[in-house]
């Protein structure tokens, strides 16, 4: 118990009153972040599912869907930095306990996110096959996976929208209805992919199209759920307009001081992703498929850190907004400690395991072969990704997130790209060079991001 002991979390950061148990403090960090976790792990998990329905479509029809990841989630970004900037600033009202701004910050979110979505499905929509084939697209994918991609993003408005409600929950603490909203949508997802892919039941065939179209039904659900989570008079977050439909300079520039930041840090992640995705894509469809089941289950660690750090944005959003920089310092340390113990199980997984969930996505000697190198490289990664994610949650909770963009910028948006492009070619180590190019990556943002937790500068910012 040494690894939770409360003097060693606490450090050099002086208690500012009194310290609940560990007990305490472990059980409302884990309450917080199973739902997240669990929510996650099932969105990474069907996400494979997805993949494996489309694999039965042959080796092109993933690489064509994994084609479209980078540019749809660069399109997602904006969104993603506002709703950072949503669930910490929620955290922070609910810590001071004022509801009506908490209530003010949600509707000019969602009023900002479908002005934004309008513009960025249509700039998606209508360029699709430039942005695909800046990309990496070949001849025997682009036709695919442009069709994929215009009709993921010609639908996003039910994403953004459940997006944004379901920041403010969690900010709120209510990620259950988070969970609760994405696991309705991902089921919804799997049960259409087998309607649409292969034409069951008297549906059409429709192959990636029909993928596309489930992935749009889903998030239809999702927002009617979480429109509905805020429909409740009673609860703390509650959907009103009682004063009119428009913009409030003051609730707008506290959006945009964290939202800011973390929309730089989103496009500077977004960006070295998609050349690194490019640099990839290059090496070969074969390459590039196996790269992208490789991804696909380390997406499932990812998952973990991912609920890890809502619950940080959360607590230590909340913690700060009571003046406890120790409480923030303590939830913060623990969610990283319950990072590690998480890092152990995955690496025993992927170890043991990672090989047959392969064979689920191809039987391609081709694509197999790469497996050999990948999946001792997920093991390692694994401790690097599940960790630094959680720490950055934390920082980008207590408004850190200039810092964090400068994260990004360096270990994602330099140092990635640059190590990926001279393994894979100059020194000709093709995918393998690309695998530890990622590990480099990892291994920065864990070490800055680390550095900067312990440091405890961050308890400092307003917001």
């Amino acid at each position: 118990m040494q690894l939770f002991c409360v003097d060693r979390l606490l450090g050099k950061t002086p208690a500012c009153g009194e310290i609940p148990s560990l007990r305490g403090l472990f059980l409302t960090t884990f309450h917080l972040a199973w739902p997240s976790i669990t929510e996650s792990f099932l969105i990474a998990l069907v996400s494979m599912v997805d993949t494996i329905m489309v694999s039965s479509l042959g080796t092109e029809a993933i690489a064509s869907v994994g084609l479209t990841t980078q540019p749809r989630l660069i399109g997602l970004s904006i969104f993603v930095s506002l709703n950072v900037a949503v669930s910490a600033i929620v955290a922070r009202r609910l810590g001071q306990n004022d509801r009506e701004d908490a209530n003010r910050v949600l509707v000019q979110a969602m009023l900002i996110t479908l002005a934004l979505t309008a513009i960025v499905s249509a700039v998606c929509v209508f360029f699709a096959d430039p942005i695909l084939r800046f990309a990496g697209s070949a001849p025997d994918t682009h036709a695919e996976a442009a069709a994929y991609f215009r009709i993921v993003m010609g639908g996003m408005v039910f994403n953004t929208l459940s997006l944004v409600i379901n920041a403010a929950q969690r900010g709120a603490g209510n990620t259950k209805i988070a969970m609760r909203t994405n696991l309705t949508s991902n089921l919804v997802n799997v049960f259409f992919n087998y309607l649409l892919i292969g034409g069951n039941f008297g549906f059409p065939r429709l192959g990636i199209r029909g993928a596309a179209i489930a992935t749009v039904i889903g998030t239809v659900f999702a927002c009617v759920m979480s429109l509905r989570s805020v429909s409740h008079p009673e609860k703390f977050l509650h959907l009103r307009f009682s004063g009119g439909l428009h913009f409030e300079r003051k609730t707008l520039r506290s959006i945009a001081s964290i939202g800011t930041s973390t929309l730089t840090e989103q496009l500077c992640m977004r960006f070295g992703f998609l050349v690194y995705a490019i640099i990839v894509a290059r090496l070969g469809t074969a390459e590039f498929a196996a790269h992208q089941i490789g991804t696909n289950q380390m997406s499932l660690s990812f998952a973990i850190g991912d609920g890890l750090s809502v619950a940080g944005i959360a607590l230590v959003g909340r913690s700060l907004g009571q003046n406890r920089p120790d409480l923030a310092k303590l939830y913060g340390s623990i969610a990283q400690r319950m990072a590690v113990c998480f890092s152990c199980l995955y690496a025993i997984f992927f170890l043991t395991l990672g090989y047959y969930v392969f064979l689920l996505f191809s039987r391609d000697e081709a694509v197999l072969a790469y497996s050999s190198f990948i999946i001792p490289f997920m093991a390692v990664i694994t401790f690097l990704q599940i960790s630094s994610t959680t720490l950055l949650g934390c920082l980008r909770g207590a408004g850190d997130t200039s810092y964090t963009a400068i994260i990004s910028l360096i270990s994602i948006g330099v140092v990635r790209p640059i190590c990926g492009w001279v393994l894979c070619y100059p020194l000709g180590l093709g995918l393998l060079g690309a695998w530890l190019g990622l590990t480099v990556d990892q291994v920065l943002r864990l070490v800055l991001s680390m550095h900067r937790f312990r440091s405890g500068r961050w308890a400092n910012r307003t917001v």
